[in-house]
Formats: structure tokens, sequence, C-alpha cells
């Protein structure tokens, strides 16, 4: 296994097929992929990109951190979940977050993910609330020290 910086719209196969599978591929390309400061990280095996998540500098008014990053678009191919991969991105991600002086990450997580970024680290914050279209999430947060 292997993690990369990747462009945008390599993620957006995978996202496609694991995060809006009744959507187009359209709906994948989302706010500030192209920004200067967001960066896409794909884990790959045998040369195949198989793992992808993408993380903006956005801060969310729920928390003090005054420079925060958001990971937005977590997914893995079905074959290769429960590997390590997603922990792999996160802590390929950490020392970049650290890096542009960031004290915090954030993401609105899926329900049934939530054990994950449990696992891994990240504290809920507030209620449970329903995206549209794509189900039930919970606000979660890790200090990148």
């Amino acid at each position: 296994m292997e993690v990369l910086r990747i462009k945008a719209i390599d993620t957006h196969p995978i996202r496609h097929k694991m995060l809006r599978p009744n959507g187009t591929i359209e709906d994948c390309i989302f706010q500030g992929d192209g920004d200067e400061l967001t960066f896409h990280l794909g884990a790959f095996v045998d040369k195949k990109l198989v793992s992808v998540a993408s993380f903006y500098f956005e801060k969310h008014p729920n928390f003090q951190d005054p420079y925060q990053f958001r990971l937005r678009g977590m997914a893995t191919l079905p074959d290769f979940q429960g590997l390590g991969l997603s922990s792999a991105l996160l802590r390929t991600a950490f020392p970049v977050i650290k890096q542009n002086q960031c004290t915090l990450l954030w993401c609105n997580a899926r329900e049934k993910a939530l054990g994950f970024y449990s696992k891994v680290g990240f504290a809920p914050s507030g209620d449970i609330f329903t995206i549209p279209q794509i189900g039930k999430h919970q606000l979660m947060s890790i200090k990148i020290d």
C-alpha cells in the first residue's frame, strides 16, 4: 500500500461509487476541490487507486480553533475496506495540516462510519443530523498536535 497526493478528478470515481451511487459524477465534484490549500490523498494497492480522502482549509463555526481543515469524501472500495487504508490517509494528512498552522480537523461523518472515526481519535459534537439524499451524519473533530 502506498499513499500519494492525487488530483481532485482522481477522487471522483470512488466518491461516486461509494458516496453518491444514486447521483451523477458531477455530484462528486465538491466546492473547494481546486482551492489552493485543498489537498487530496489516495491509497494505492498494486498501483490501483482504492481509497481517497480530501482535505479543505475550512473553518466550522462550532469550533474555536482559528485555523481548521475539513475532511470530505473519504471512501474506500468494498474489496479493500478494513485494511487500514483510511487510517493511513489520515496519518499522511495530519503533518500536512499541522504544517499549515491548523490545529483541528473536522468532518460530517456518516452514521455508519462513527465507529471508525471514534477509533482513530475523532470526538463527536452536537446531535446527529440528516443531509438530504445522503443520510444521517455527526459532526466530529480531532485536535492536530
